[in-house]
Order: structure tokens, then sequence, then C-alpha cells
């Protein structure tokens, strides 16, 4: 999600001494693989709505665990699809979770900065859910995107946006966002066409939380003689406080599926 501290932050007020955000999102997503506010259902319907062949080849920049692109993978027997992302840990998880769907001839993973990958071949489908902080924000995401869709194709993009007037502690968190109609208007300024979109329901972005900060105190209270076990459970207590004091009620989740006016 577009935060200061990427997807699956913000951190709060922990500063981090021993633990890397990466690892920390690795223990945080254990019981969501999904690395945002979204229902297994809701990726599934956003993939249908950009597979149009059935043969697509998928870019998922900022792939994580690959949650996304499992399932496309299981959904569509002829897709492939390709992964970056810069977290050893998560394309492990990736890796290890397309071996036991039995997908892993289709999928490639690259682990590498999603803003600096330069693909040799353009893609019909490119996907950036949760990480447009890797590029600079959306119009930097969708210029990417672009680079590397093919003639025809589409793009998947989540980003949040503020649903209600934010507090100056959720700025604070998030950084610079605006409200779903001037989001959607970034996207169409830029030569994008909306073909379909799903705006993340209260509960799938409560699920998300309370997963998020649950499943990394889960691990800090069953591993107690850890030695980054007081950070983890610090990380996920100012987490949980950020999420409910401070931008609970303001923060949205919307998912496009977007085809360029220019293809």
């Amino acid at each position: 999600m577009t935060r200061k501290t990427g997807c699956g932050g913000p951190y709060g007020a922990a500063t981090l001494t021993r633990m890397d955000r990466q690892t920390i999102s690795a223990l945080a997503h254990a019981d969501h693989p999904i690395a945002g506010p979204l229902a297994p259902a809701s990726v599934r319907e956003l993939i249908a709505k950009a597979v149009r062949r059935g043969d697509e080849r998928f870019l998922d920049l900022g792939c994580g665990g690959g949650a996304w692109l499992l399932s496309a993978l299981a959904d569509h027997p002829r897709v492939r699809a390709d992964g970056v992302d810069l977290s050893a840990p998560a394309l492990a998880r990736a890796e290890e979770a397309a071996a036991a769907l039995g997908v892993s001839d289709r999928l490639a993973l690259h682990r590498s900065d999603a803003a600096a990958y330069e693909p040799a071949e353009p893609f019909d489908v490119v996907l950036c859910v949760g990480a447009t902080h890797a590029f600079g924000g959306l119009l930097p995401t969708l210029a990417a995107a672009r680079r590397h869709l093919a003639p025809g194709g589409r793009v998947i993009v989540g980003d949040g946006f503020w649903e209600h007037p934010p507090s100056p502690a959720a700025v604070e968190i998030f950084g610079a966002m605006e409200d779903l109609p001037a989001t959607v208007d970034k996207a169409t300024g830029d030569g994008w066409i909306p073909v379909y979109g799903h705006i993340s329901t209260r509960q799938e972005l409560d699920e998300y939380e309370w997963s998020w900060t649950g499943s990394l105190a889960s691990w800090a209270l069953d591993h107690p003689d850890d030695p980054d076990a007081a950070e983890a459970l610090a990380v996920a207590t100012a987490h949980r406080d950020g999420w409910l004091r401070a931008y609970r009620d303001a923060f949205g989740f919307v998912c496009l599926v977007l085809r360029s006016s220019a293809h």
C-alpha cells in the first residue's frame, strides 16, 4: 500500500534496530499471503477481468510472495508469469508455493528493484498492487507499466486513497494521497481507461490489518527466546495503534484494471 514504509507498514513509533523490513513483512504476511487488503475472491475476479485469451504473460512489479501470480497460474493453465521483488524471503515463499501448486514451470522470479527491472519482451498483463511507492507514486508506476505492456494489454494497479478526510497523523503515516475521484482522474488524465475496478471493503481492510499485526505478534509470543521477539512485538503494537487511532476511518484502497487509450 502507498505509505512511507511501503506495503505492510506503517511501523508506527517503533524504531527498527535488529530486524529488517523484509523479515517483518514476511512474518506479518504469514497468514495473509496477499500483501494488501483484498480477499482471494477479489484477486481472482480482478485477474479474470484482465485475462482475455487465456495464454497471457503476466508481470508483477513488486510481487512479494507472489499471491497474485499464483492465483493467475492456478486458475488459468496456459498463463505464464514473471515476478519481480527485492525481498529474498518473499521470493522464497513464492517459489515454495509455486512448487506446491505445480506451476513452477510457468513462473519466473527475479530478485531486482522493480523500478529498475527491464524485461526483454513486453507482457500482456502488468500488475503493481500495493507497491507504487517503489516507483514514487501512481503516475510513475503507470509509466513503468506502459513501458512493459504489449499492445492491447491490461494493467492492474492498486493504490491507497482517502475515503474520508484524514487526520494529520494519517497524513504523516501515508504521505500525500487523494480521494477516489482524484485518484481515478490521475489515471485517466495519463491516457488510461478503467475497464474494471474494486474498492476494498471494510471487512477486507480490517482483515488485512488484524492479520498483519496478529501474525507478527503471534510469532513474537511463540518465540519468546528469540532475540528479535521484543522488537517484533513492539512493531506489531505500534502498527495496530497507528491503524486504530490514526487511519482506520480515513484510508481506502482501490484496484483498477486499465487499458491504454493509445493501444
